[in-house]
């Protein structure tokens, strides 16, 4: 079992979860069923969430497969901990009234440094 990603895997599904709760909740408040209808609220918490839906996967696995090659612990939880904490900060500031800019950058840096890392450091190990 991958017990290290399991945890981060849980804690993301929560965060997707919690942006597409709030997609429903404003659907239903404002009767609104496919599409975005126009209204740039809903878009900005559908891109939200979808975003989560692109980014999350591929940091995921890439995180199920370091821990697979038995990466120290520590490099895991430092790998899950960049990508849970980029993509909480990427979905609060892409989904604030207004958006916040600097925590959507950051977000985005989090996300993309993980992914990067982990990319590299499976390459290396399977390399050498």
């Amino acid at each position: 079992m991958l017990a290290i990603t399991s945890i981060y895997a849980a804690l993301i599904a929560l965060i997707f979860l919690a942006l597409s709760i709030r997609v429903i909740r404003y659907r239903r408040a404002t009767r609104k069923g496919l599409g975005d209808e126009g209204d740039k609220s809903l878009l900005k918490r559908m891109r939200a969430q979808a975003n989560c839906a692109e980014y999350a996967p591929i940091g995921l696995i890439l995180l199920s497969l370091t821990e697979a090659a038995d990466a120290p612990g520590a490099a895991v939880h430092v790998l899950g901990l960049t990508l849970f904490l980029g993509r909480v900060a990427h979905g609060y500031g892409f989904s604030a009234s207004p958006p916040n800019m600097v925590l959507r950058t950051v977000g985005m840096g989090l996300t993309l440094t993980m992914i990067g890392l982990s990319a590299l450091g499976l390459l290396a190990h399977a390399l050498i």
